[in-house]
């Protein structure tokens, strides 16, 4: 598992994580670092030395819920940018959910907005989207129904979790979304 950065040095933001295995496509190389895009279209740059050799893969699309997926991640701890059981964050959460069963979604949360399908009624597994007034959406969350919500949460160091959407989060709810299934054909 390698840190993608924001920028080549090692104070940068971390903004992604690469998984074993993952399939990347080489842009620009600078001083021991290399710029990347993921397969799902992220930008940033990670250490020349973490790339593996080869073409790299993702699984095949498959059956499943994302939702219990997601559930999969319950009691990790909360780490911006990361992706995997030893951290990560909201919309790491919702990505490898999708992931997990083959299908690609945006990495961040306004991008995952923006991708989603609008739901005026959402049922449970619909992703809730949270941004502040006149801000893009910064929090996003799986809908379990009945005012409770699964998401990766830095607050009191609780990382994944089952809660009842709390008011300030509830208060900022934008919308919610689902990302539709691909076509089988």
């Amino acid at each position: 598992m390698a840190a993608v950065r924001a920028e080549p040095d090692e104070d940068a933001e971390r903004v992604t994580e690469l998984l074993p295995g993952e399939p990347v496509e080489v842009v620009a190389r600078r001083e021991g670092w290399v710029r990347i895009r993921t397969a799902y279209d992220y930008p940033g740059w990670v250490r020349a030395g973490e790339l593996e050799p080869g073409d790299g893969s993702l699984p095949g699309p498959s059956g499943g819920d994302p939702l219990e997926e997601a559930r999969a991640y319950r009691g990790a701890p909360y780490l911006w940018g990361g992706l995997t059981l030893s951290g990560i964050d909201c919309s790491g959460l919702v990505h490898m959910a999708y992931r997990r069963l083959g299908r690609l979604v945006p990495r961040d949360a306004w991008q995952q907005a923006e991708a989603g399908a609008p739901l005026a009624d959402p049922d449970p597994g619909a992703v809730a989207v949270y941004a502040e007034p006149e801000q893009r959406p910064d929090h996003v969350a799986f809908w379990l129904g009945a005012g409770r919500i699964l998401h990766a949460t830095g607050r009191d160091g609780l990382g994944v979790v089952e809660e009842d959407e709390p008011a300030p989060l509830a208060a900022r709810r934008v919308g919610f979304v689902r990302f539709e299934p691909r076509d089988s054909g």
